[in-house]
């Protein structure tokens, strides 16, 4: 298939498949065109106010009843979710991971997951879930869709195909895609075995963080997000659904595939963003600037100011700053931190943090450069200096990230990551007035 798609954040989509099939000036004719079926799917509640109120209305070969049957519990057990607290015996402390391995056996992309952390309470709509995915099989008869949560997918190795029920999206390594919370999707792998990183969203949807001073231009601009036109199929033959509602599986036998939306209109769609397009803005004189500067979309709290989720890039960019100690300050923070790598090297890092390895700082915990990273940018010749070859992320939430078992006991956890900050000495002398050398 080839794909299009529809540029601009939060808009108001039209799209048809075959002509003719969306209907005009009304929303629920009494006859449809085509012989489809009118109906609406809701991201909010019917009153949300007009900026948050989300909708679309989908014109399908069959109505979603005619998509699920009796239900039967489903096993996914490498999925978890908040609340998950206390189901190991790690300690708390700096952590860091390895890539997770690629799998052997066939394994598709609800299959390949496996959860690091939870957050919050998915049954009171707030938090998140970090996952990680490997996977080397597509989803052929198997389709999916979280009424708990949306989810934004970060690919590190080999491309996704995400088809959902509005449209397909390709979306590579340096690309993220977004799919709403109860929108049926399927993922196939067009360039084999893939890896990647997944934030699941309990909270309010993500959106794109206010610019304040910075005014009406530059991190990431709305004309970059990119929704898929509309794409159905007819494929009469048996499949199974799966859904995931507040943190169990179930699964329902279909005699058809549920992807049969002809045609769509409305707000509440799938996206996909492509990282190098964001428009990084920092210091042009002296200091490093917050890391809140590098955010891309955000998921608001009830609480001004602090987020359910942020998703903060750190992609190439130029370093100019005078007198400055060009990377990330050593700091402790109210929000707690996961970090992933796409690829290239992490500024704050000389060693360890490799492309689909994971870090983990909680809520108040120390952490900032290695020692090494610490001594180069300390004794650097601070010309203009780009940073290429790098793409790290961070999923950075209000609350405290809960490990899993899984993540506790991943044979890819690195045993010696407290070792980098071994070597930061004690430099003070107060008999000697100036900086040190």
């Amino acid at each position: 298939m080839t794909l299009q798609y529809m540029p601009g954040f939060g808009n108001d989509f039209e799209t048809e498949a075959l002509p003719g099939a969306l209907p005009q000036g009304q929303n629920s004719p009494q006859r449809a065109p085509y012989g489809l079926y009118a109906e609406q799917l809701s991201g909010s509640p019917f009153t949300a106010p007009r900026g948050t109120n989300e909708r679309s209305w989908l014109y399908r070969i069959r109505p979603s009843v005619k998509h699920s049957g009796r239900f039967a519990a489903h096993d996914l057990p490498g999925w978890k979710t908040a609340p998950n607290v206390g189901d190991h015996s790690l300690a708390l402390g700096q952590l860091r991971w390895d890539p997770v391995p690629m799998p052997e056996a066939p394994t598709d992309f609800l299959a390949g997951i496996h959860t690091i952390t939870t957050a919050g309470d998915v049954h009171t709509q707030v938090g998140m879930a970090t996952h990680v995915y490997a996977a080397n099989a597509d989803m052929t008869d198997d389709y999916f869709f979280n009424a708990d949560a949306e989810l934004l997918l970060v690919p590190q190795v080999g491309a996704l195909r995400v088809v959902t029920e509005l449209g397909a999206m390709e979306v590579a390594p340096k690309e993220i895609c977004v799919i709403p919370r109860g929108m049926v999707f399927q993922v196939a792998l067009p360039d084999g075995p893939a890896r990647g990183y997944i934030c699941e969203n309990y909270g309010a949807k993500f959106t794109l963080p206010d610019r304040g001073p910075i005014g009406a231009n530059c991190l990431a601009n709305p004309r970059d997000f990119k929704t898929p036109v509309a794409w159905y199929e007819d494929k009469e033959t048996p499949c199974r659904l799966i859904v995931k509602w507040c943190g169990t599986f179930h699964v329902t036998e279909l005699g058809h595939s549920p992807l049969d939306v002809v045609a769509w209109h409305g707000n509440y769609a799938p996206y996909k963003y492509d990282l190098t397009t964001f428009s990084p803005v920092g210091a042009i004189l002296f200091d490093h600037p917050d890391p809140s500067i590098f955010t891309v979309l955000t998921a608001p709290s009830g609480e001004a100011g602090t987020a359910n989720i942020d998703f903060v890039i750190f992609p190439e960019r130029w370093m100019v700053a005078e007198h400055s100690f060009r990377p990330p300050w050593y700091h402790r923070n109210i929000m707690s931190e996961f970090m992933g790598l796409i690829y290239g090297r992490y500024d704050a890092k000389e060693e360890g943090f490799v492309p689909g390895g994971i870090s983990l700082h909680n809520m108040m915990l120390p952490h900032g450069p290695d020692a090494a990273g610490f001594d180069k940018a300390s004794r650097a010749n601070l010309k203009p200096e780009k940073l290429t070859g790098t793409m790290a992320f961070m999923f950075e939430t209000r609350f405290p990230q809960h490990l899993t078992r899984f993540a506790a006991e991943l044979d890819t956890l690195q045993d010696n990551y407290l070792t980098c900050w071994t070597d930061l000495k004690k430099r003070f002398d107060g008999t000697i007035e100036g900086n040190w050398d």
